[in-house]
């Protein structure tokens, strides 16, 4: 079976050798070692490397991640089918996140509703930093009013 040094599998998954290191460290991806100690991984493991980079890309965490990758029966590597189960659970998620971007794109120019851009336009939008009692951060971006 052919397998990736670390430097191979890092070049075709735009992945760093560091990283690849950490997700080993963290169980995520597994690799055999040579007599003389080196890294080898087998070509399925590209597939868990991107498997994890999408998963990241959309906003789920390594721990979500290490979770969804250990509910595959002996550490396989995801199928399509996988990936849909898997990823149907992070669809929330995914949504909210389109939606604060969403958000953040139309309103980019404007107000984010902090209370600290603008104190002539926070008069109209924030008087007496209302949006405070909605909670820290900028509030119009993501908690807006109904």
């Amino acid at each position: 079976m052919e397998t990736l040094t670390i430097g191979d599998l890092s070049a075709r998954s735009g992945v760093a050798p560091s990283a690849l290191r950490f997700y080993e460290r963290e169980g995520l991806i597994h690799a055999t070692r040579t007599s003389g100690n080196q890294r080898r991984y087998e070509r399925a493991e590209l597939r868990r490397v991107a498997f994890i980079k999408i998963a990241q890309q959309v906003g789920v965490s390594l721990e979500e991640i290490r979770t969804a990758l250990a509910s595959l029966p002996e550490n396989r590597t995801p199928t399509k089918a996988d990936w849909s189960r898997l990823s149907a659970h992070w669809r929330h998620k995914l949504q909210e996140r389109i939606t604060v971007l969403e958000r953040l794109r139309d309103q980019l120019t404007g107000c984010i509703g902090c209370g600290c851009l603008s104190l002539q336009r926070c008069k109209l939008v924030n008087p007496a930093d209302q949006l405070a009692t909605r909670g820290a951060g900028p509030q119009m971006i993501l908690n807006p009013p109904d």
